[in-house]
C-alpha cells in the first residue's frame, strides 16, 4: 500500500508537503514554477510585490493626477533570466494570471513591507487576479527605543486585521522569531485574522563595504541547521492555535522536513536548495520521505504530523530550557561533528 502525502493548508488540499517558498529565480518565472510542479512541488508562493514598489507607483499617480491639474482649469547558471519581472505592480498581477494559467498547483500572492499603505488595494487586486491565496511577509525593523515591544506588535496586528477585512483569501502571515512572547503575539496575529504562519522569516541582514564605507545588503543562503528554530517553535505552537504552519528556513532534506512534520508542520517551504540544487531536490526529498514513512510504517503524511508536538512529545522540557543544559553537559568532541537536521 502506497503512503498517502496529503496534507492541508490554508484550507487547501495539497498532494505533498514540500512547498516553493517567494523567491524571484524560483517562482518569478513561468518556465522555472513549471519545472518546480514537474519535479513535484505542491504550492508556490510568489515573489513578493514590495510596499516600496506600491509606494513608488501611488507617487507615480500622484505626479500625474497634479500635473494635469496644472495643465488644465478642471482638472544563477541553470536558472533562466528573469528579464523584466517585478518591476511594478501591474507586472505582478499579470505574473500571478500567468502563473495560474502554466501550473495546476496553489499560486500564493505576496506583499513584503510592514504598514498599511497600498496593501488593502493591492490585497484585493491580487485577490482578482486570481491567486489562490496571500502572504504577508511584514518586514519591520524597530530602531526607535521609545517604541514598545506591545508597539511592535500592534503594528503587526492592525496590518493583518486590515488585510483580511479586505479580501476573502486564505491569509498567511510570515514573521520572524524574536518576540518576547510568540505564542501569546501568534494568538493574536490568528485572532487579527491569520489563518496560517510562515516560521520563520530570513532578513536581510546589513553589512559595511570598508572601501566605501557605506552599509550595504548582504544576501546569504540559509543552511540545514537553521530548521531547528522553526522545529522548536512550531513544535510549541501546534496545539495552542487554530491555524495552519508552514515550515521555511533551512529545509534542505528529507529528514529535516519529516522532523517538522513531526513538530506540527503542516507543509515546509523551500527556497536556498533550490537555488543551489535545482528543482530535482523536490523528486529526491519526495521519493527519500516515501521510503522513510514506509520503513516506520506511517500510512500518511496526516498520521505523522505533530505527533511530536510539545503536547505530544514524551519530554517536552526538551523544547524548553531543560534543552540547553542537556546540550552542554553530553557533549563531546565526537558527538560535536555534523549532524543530519
Amino acid at each position: 500500500m502506497s503512503v498517502d502525502l496529503t496534507t492541508y493548508y490554508l484550507g487547501m488540499q495539497l498532494k505533498n508537503p514540500l512547498g516553493v517558498a517567494a523567491c524571484a529565480p524560483l517562482t518569478g518565472n513561468l518556465e522555472m514554477l513549471r519545472r518546480l510542479e514537474e519535479a513535484g512541488a505542491s504550492i508556490a508562493v510568489l515573489p513578493s510585490l514590495f510596499e516600496e514598489q506600491i509606494e513608488h507607483e501611488e507617487a507615480e499617480f500622484n505626479r500625474l493626477f497634479e500635473y494635469q491639474t496644472e495643465s488644465f482649469a478642471e482638472a544563477i547558471t541553470h536558472f533562466p533570466v528573469l528579464q523584466d519581472y517585478n518591476t511594478g505592480p501591474r507586472d505582478y498581477l499579470s505574473h500571478i494570471e500567468a502563473a495560474k494559467q502554466a501550473v495546476s498547483i496553489p499560486i500564493v500572492g505576496s506583499l513584503n513591507g510592514s504598514s498599511p499603505g497600498g496593501w488593502i488595494r493591492y490585497a484585493k487586486m491580487i485577490e482578482e487576479a486570481g491567486a489562490d491565496a496571500l502572504e504577508l511577509n511584514i518586514y519591520f525593523v524597530p530602531t526607535d527605543a521609545d517604541m514598545t515591544a506591545i508597539d511592535v506588535e500592534r503594528r503587526y496586528i492592525d496590518l493583518v486585521a486590515s488585510v483580511k477585512q479586505s479580501v476573502d483569501l486564505p491569509l498567511a502571515v510570515k514573521i520572524g522569531p524574536n518576540f518576547t512572547c510568540l505564542p501569546n503575539f501568534a494568538q493574536h496575529l490568528v485572532a487579527a485574522g491569520a489563518d496560517g504562519l510562515v516560521l520563520f522569516n530570513r532578513y536581510v541582514e546589513a553589512d559595511i563595504d570598508l572601501d566605501t564605507l557605506t552599509m550595504k545588503p548582504d544576501l546569504v543562503l540559509s543552511n540545514r541547521h537553521e530548521a531547528r528554530v522553526p522545529i522548536r517553535w512550531i513544535a510549541i505552537l501546534r496545539d495552542q492555535l487554530q491555524a495552519s504552519l508552514a515550515a521555511t528556513s533551512g529545509v534542505h532534506r528529507m529528514q529535516g522536513a519529516i522532523k517538522l512534520l513531526l513538530a506540527g508542520a503542516d507543509v515546509t517551504m523551500m527556497a536556498s536548495i533550490l537555488l543551489m540544487e535545482g528543482p530535482e531536490r523536490i523528486r529526491t526529498m519526495l521519493q527519500e520521505m516515501t521510503a522513510w514513512l514506509e520503513e516506520n510504517e506511517y500510512d500518511s503524511i496526516e498520521q505523522l504530523k505533530g505527533s511530536m508536538s510539545r503536547g505530544n512529545c514524551p519530554d517536552p522540557g526538551t523544547l524548553e530550557r531543560a534543552n540547553y543544559m542537556k546540550a552542554l553537559t553530553t557533549y563531546t568532541v565526537e558527538t560535536s561533528g555534523p549532524q543530519s537536521t
